[in-house]
C-alpha cells in the first residue's frame, strides 16, 4: 500500500524542514533497487577515473573499486528513471510542493564500510536555486541506517534562516566553512538531528535546509539514492540541465508544466565564480580549505586509520 504523509507530518516538514517517510519501498521493491545497484557498482571494477556514471573515491583502484556516488542514474538507466518517476515517491512529495512536480536531479551517494566519504555542512539551494524555494530532495534508504554509518544530519529550521556563504578564496566551493561567522552566529551543529532509518525509509529536506553528513565509520554501508524535486512553476536560476523540451516536458513526473514562473523572495547567493574542482560535490568541496568532517584520508594519514 503506498505511504501518504499525515497533516502533522506535512506540517512538521514546514516547520522544521524535514521529514521521514517511513516504509515507502519494502519487500520484492526494495530487493530489486538493491540488485540493480549492485550490477552497476560492479562495473565500477576496472574504471580508474570519474565518468559521466562514476564519482570516485580517493582511495579508488581498479582493483579495489570504491564508488561514492552514482551520477544521475535515472539519464543513464531505465530502471532508475522508472523509480524517479514512481508515484509511490512522487505522490508523498507533491503534497510539500504542489500537484506539479518536475523532476530536477538525481545521484546515489554510497558511504562504504569504514571509508565513506563526509559531506561538509552545506545547502541544495546554493547549487541551484530556483525562481521560488517549493523545492526538496528525497532520500531513499537502501539500507538500515544508524549513527555510525554516515545518517544525513539536518539542523532544523534552517531553512527559513539566510542562504550562507559556499565560497572560498572568492570561487563556488559548495560547503559552508567552520569558521563562517554568519553561520556561527545562527547555526549550532551540535544540535544537529541525524535521520537514522530502516532500509526503504524515504528523508525529505527542503532545499534551503543546512544539511551535510560524517564519514561511514561503522562495517556497514549505507546507501542512499536522492531525487531532487521541485514545484512546476520553479525555475532554476542557473540554467536547464539540458535542453528545453527535455527539462521542460520530459523531466514532469506529475501534473503539467507552465512556462510561468512563480517568483518568491528568497535570499541567493549564485554558485560562481564556478568551483576550481568542478564536478561532483565532493570534488566541490576540497576546495574548501577547512573541513569540518573528518575524511577516510585525512585519517589514515594520521595514523588513525590502518
Amino acid at each position: 500500500m503506498a505511504i501518504e504523509l499525515t497533516q502533522d507530518e506535512i506540517d512538521f516538514y514546514h516547520e522544521n524542514g524535514y521529514v521521514v517517510a517511513r516504509g515507502v519501498y519494502t519487500g520484492e521493491k526494495l530487493e530489486q533497487l538493491r540488485r540493480e545497484t549492485d550490477a552497476i557498482i560492479a562495473k565500477a571494477a576496472g574504471v580508474s577515473e570519474h565518468n559521466e556514471v562514476y564519482d570516485l573515491e580517493d582511495s579508488h583502484s581498479p582493483s579495489n573499486p570504491r564508488v561514492r556516488r552514482l551520477k544521475e542514474p535515472y539519464r543513464h538507466f531505465d530502471y532508475f528513471d522508472q523509480v524517479a518517476r514512481d508515484p509511490d515517491i512522487v505522490d508523498i512529495v507533491a503534497p510539500l510542493v504542489g500537484s506539479d512536480v518536475r523532476l530536477y536531479g538525481g545521484k546515489m551517494n554510497l558511504k562504504s564500510a569504514g571509508y565513506g566519504a563526509p559531506v561538509e555542512w552545506h545547502q541544495d539551494w546554493a547549487f541551484y536555486p530556483h525562481t521560488n524555494d517549493d523545492v526538496l530532495a528525497t532520500g531513499l534508504l537502501l539500507d538500515d541506517c544508524d549513527e555510525m554509518n554516515g545518517p544525513l544530519m539536518v539542523m532544523p529550521g534552517s531553512h527559513k534562516g539566510p542562504t550562507y556563504d559556499h565560497h572560498a578564496d572568492g570561487y563556488f566551493c559548495g560547503a559552508i566553512a567552520p569558521d563562517d561567522t554568519e553561520a556561527a552566529s545562527n547555526l549550532d551543529y551540535s544540535k544537529a538531528i541525524k535521520l537514522t532509518g530502516k532500509a526503504g525509509d524515504m528523508t525529505i529536506h527542503h532545499v534551503r535546509l543546512v544539511h551535510g553528513s560524517a564519514m561511514n565509520t561503522s562495517n556497514r554501508q549505507r546507501r542512499l539514492l536522492l531525487h531532487e524535486y521541485a514545484a512546476g512553476d520553479a525555475w532554476p536560476l542557473v540554467g536547464l540541465k539540458g535542453d528545453f523540451d527535455h527539462c521542460f516536458y520530459d523531466l514532469m513526473v506529475k501534473g503539467t508544466p507552465t512556462n510561468q514562473p512563480r517568483t518568491v523572495a528568497a535570499p541567493v547567493r549564485l554558485p560562481y565564480p564556478a568551483a576550481l574542482s568542478g564536478g561532483s560535490i565532493y570534488e566541490n568541496q576540497k576546495g574548501t580549505g577547512s573541513r569540518y568532517f573528518d575524511t577516510f584520508e585525512q585519517k589514515q594519514a594520521s595514523g588513525k586509520i590502518l
